[in-house]
């Protein structure tokens, strides 16, 4: 069983991301095993429930107000719609929702009306997360105490590559909503983007602020960088997909008991690529054919994927639907994941 360490040096992880390609694979199938179901993948759905005029000026989202891309601004979605949404989700097999609004935080008045939709998600039987931006103390309060499970903000980067990618937030404020969201009591999901033009040495950066959060995150989401036109990361040279295993495998070595969740760009990914990251422990996709604005596969292909695997998704189903998955609050008590 491995150690839960908090403590890790960039030395280390750097070590680690150098190994040969099939001892850190074996090293982290092995941390992954003494956790986790080696075959069993837990399911999100996310949706975009306000979607560009994002006053951020992140170099890889199409939904800045900065970048000239071709994307229809939307106001805050109907209540009606995040339902109906929420219902396909659980159809398709998700046991957890995922929304996201494009603003750098929320206003009270917005937050009164998101606080309506995940009561309502809830109410159909899924896990809810939510990603609206910076939060203050109290708004997180306020989300943890409407029902909210989890809530998202990545880190994206290293806290050295950070400025060549966003100017107009800090590393700290992230770091800070982040902590506002724990001391409310949430589950915490965050992670970063790869394939930004980054080093090896910032992506163990990364990694390393991830694993020596106070609490290791419930949910650390692994994103490949999703080409835009008109956004000024659009004509990055592509990652090695080899790079981009190793860097899922060390996430799963340095934080055991979270879900390691492969996000965006999965559709720049083979088949092949993809069972790879499984064997390296990611245990969490996102489904749907969007995530936000980019595409992402179709349920009917991660359902195809998981029978040639032999990979259930993680609660199953029932004639009533999908079976909702316990919380995953072991990665922060220690507690054994049912296998």
């Amino acid at each position: 069983m491995s150690i839960t360490r908090h403590d890790w040096t960039t030395n280390e992880i750097e070590t680690l991301l150098d190994l040969p390609f099939s001892d850190l694979v074996f090293q982290a199938q092995t941390v992954h095993r003494a956790h986790f179901d080696p075959n069993q993948v837990q399911v999100s759905t996310l949706l975009s429930i306000k979607t560009g005029a994002c006053p951020e000026d992140c170099g890889y989202c199409p939904q800045s107000a900065h970048h000239d891309v071709a994307l229809d601004r939307e106001r805050l979605l109907p209540l009606d719609e995040v339902i109906e949404a929420a219902r396909d989700a659980r159809a398709q097999g998700a046991t957890r929702f995922c929304m996201g609004a494009a603003w750098r935080n929320p206003t009270d008045k917005n937050l009164d009306r998101v606080i309506e939709m995940v009561q309502a998600v809830r109410e159909h039987g899924l896990e809810t997360c939510m990603t609206l931006g910076m939060l203050t103390p109290a708004q997180a309060r306020r989300l943890a105490d409407a029902g909210l499970d989890y809530y998202n903000h990545n880190l994206d980067t290293s806290p050295e590559f950070y400025g060549e990618i966003i100017s107009t937030r800090s590393y700290q404020d992230r770091l800070d909503t982040l902590a506002h969201v724990r001391a409310a009591g949430m589950s915490v999901c965050t992670g970063g983007i790869l394939g930004m033009g980054e080093s090896r040495g910032d992506r163990a950066r990364l990694l390393q602020q991830l694993s020596n959060l106070p609490q290791h995150p419930e949910s650390v989401p692994i994103n490949l960088l999703v080409q835009v036109e008109g956004t000024p990361l659009f004509g990055t040279e592509a990652l090695d997909p080899f790079e981009f295993v190793r860097t899922v495998a060390v996430a799963r070595i340095l934080m055991p008991r979270s879900h390691v969740r492969l996000s965006a760009g999965r559709t720049d990914m083979s088949d092949e690529l993809q069972a790879l990251c499984f064997l390296a422990g990611a245990n969490s996709i996102f489904h749907g054919e969007r995530l936000l604005t980019t595409p992402n596969p179709e349920a009917d292909h991660d359902r195809n994927l998981f029978d040639r695997l032999g990979i259930r998704a993680e609660g199953g189903t029932t004639e009533e639907g999908p079976q909702v998955s316990d919380r995953e609050t072991r990665a922060s008590t220690g507690e054994p994941v049912r296998s």
